[in-house]
């Protein structure tokens, strides 16, 4: 039933008039509503690009970080840029035995064993260094070259200590050790060092050497500011290889300490726990993979833009609606719904031009409403405010009585 044809129990509903046909010659545009080529490559391009980022970072991180042992700093077994490997190399084709070991108690052991020619214990600046540890190593016959190590230099270099900063640069040796004179400017800093005694410093920052060579007993210790010149990164740079080689290889062997492993073998002997296990490389990954996943989301979260009209691929006529919840409400014999339907829209119509505000109560309308038409109030509180209709006649009557009210309400 349709509220908006009062008096009709059964009002036809006249059929919508006929399209015209389109002209002659012209085509009438059809509006797809697929996904076209265009529109996947504008929603899918920046997962792409994020994709590549992630890729290419992945592929960065796998070429610098080497062959070796997942870039373990002056390891002589690592061929990453920090290793240690090219330097191990050099020394090995001298004639130099080089010794890799990862505890100090086994360093001492073999310093022990080196022969009358002795050897060169090399620490650098990686290795976790204990009091006790410091003390063995200091009691020990070998030459020591501690470089970049800044903790327990009082044990091992006694009135050696770091000073201050000093940026790593190419500087000259400006000192007449053999082993800085021959091999000229070399790329070292880090901190400079405090000059004892009866020591000679070389490669000065300012007043204050970077590297210091003292006798103890009878042996040498070497203190240098930074073990970079060491690396397989510095190696070919200045005179970095022939120093590291007069240094490290100024005795028949060289005992070189380096920090233990945190791996399969250290997992065996129960010394790493579940996070030394995971690679390097994989934490990463999972560091990039979760910027990446931040940046998306705050990219993905930015504040809407505008909204973006687009035509409706279908027209719905206001009289099409009505006539289509009419017949719903007819169907499901909806009485109270339309008659609440009915006599919301009269209040919405009328109160504005009885001058009332939005709120105002039942009693005030309906006493506005019967002083402007002439209509009793009981009649008119009965058809705004009475119970529903109880046949589809008296829901065809208030419509009809609302509408005549309504009229009334106009034109007085």
């Amino acid at each position: 039933m349709s509220p908006s044809a009062p008096g009709r129990a059964d009002a036809p509903v006249a059929p919508a008039p006929p399209v015209p046909p389109a002209p002659a010659g012209r085509a009438v545009p059809a509006t797809s509503v697929s996904p076209t080529a265009a529109g996947l490559w504008r929603g899918g391009r920046s997962v792409l690009l994020v994709v590549v980022v992630m890729v290419a970072g992945a592929l960065a991180t796998v070429l610098l970080s080497g062959s070796g042992q997942g870039g373990r700093p002056l390891d002589p077994a690592d061929a990453s840029l920090s290793g240690g490997k090219g330097l191990a190399r050099l020394l090995q084709a001298r004639g130099v035995r080089v010794q890799r070991v990862t505890s100090v108690a086994e360093a001492v052991s073999l310093a022990g064993r080196a022969g009358p020619a002795g050897s060169t214990l090399l620490l650098s600046s990686g290795f976790p260094l204990t009091t006790d540890e410091a003390e063995r190593l200091a009691t020990t016959p070998s030459d020591l070259l501690l470089a970049g190590v800044r903790s327990r230099l009082w044990l091992l270099a006694p009135g050696v200590g770091a000073d201050g900063e000093a940026r790593a640069r190419s500087r000259e040796p400006r000192c007449d050790l053999p082993a800085a004179t021959r091999a000229g400017s070399a790329h070292l800093g880090g901190v400079t060092l405090t000059l004892p005694a009866d020591a000679v410093g070389c490669y000065p920052s300012g007043r204050r050497p970077t590297l210091v060579s003292l006798r103890t007993g009878a042996r040498t210790v070497t203190v240098t500011g930074d073990d970079a010149f060491m690396s397989n990164l510095r190696l070919a740079e200045d005179g970095n290889a022939a120093l590291a080689m007069n240094l490290a290889g100024a005795r028949p062997a060289l005992i070189w300490l380096t920090p233990p492993e945190a791996g399969p073998r250290a997992a065996a002997t129960g010394a790493a726990g579940f996070y030394d296990l995971v690679p390097e490389g994989v934490r990463w990954a999972v560091a990039q993979v979760f910027l990446a996943v931040l940046l998306l989301a705050l990219w993905r979260g930015r504040r809407l833009g505008p909204v973006v009209t687009e035509r409706l691929p279908v027209v719905v006529r206001a009289a099409e609606t009505v006539e289509g919840r009419a017949r719903l409400y007819r169907a499901r014999r909806a009485r109270d719904r339309a008659a609440a339907a009915l006599r919301a829209g009269f209040t919405d119509r009328v109160t504005p031009r009885l001058g009332l505000p939005s709120g105002a109560g039942a009693d005030a309308l309906v006493n506005a409403v019967a002083e402007r038409t002439g209509q009793a109030a009981p009649y008119v509180g009965a058809a705004l405010y009475g119970p529903p209709p109880a046949d589809e006649a008296g829901l065809v009557a208030l419509a009809a009585y609302m509408d005549f009210v309504e009229r009334q309400v106009g034109q007085s």
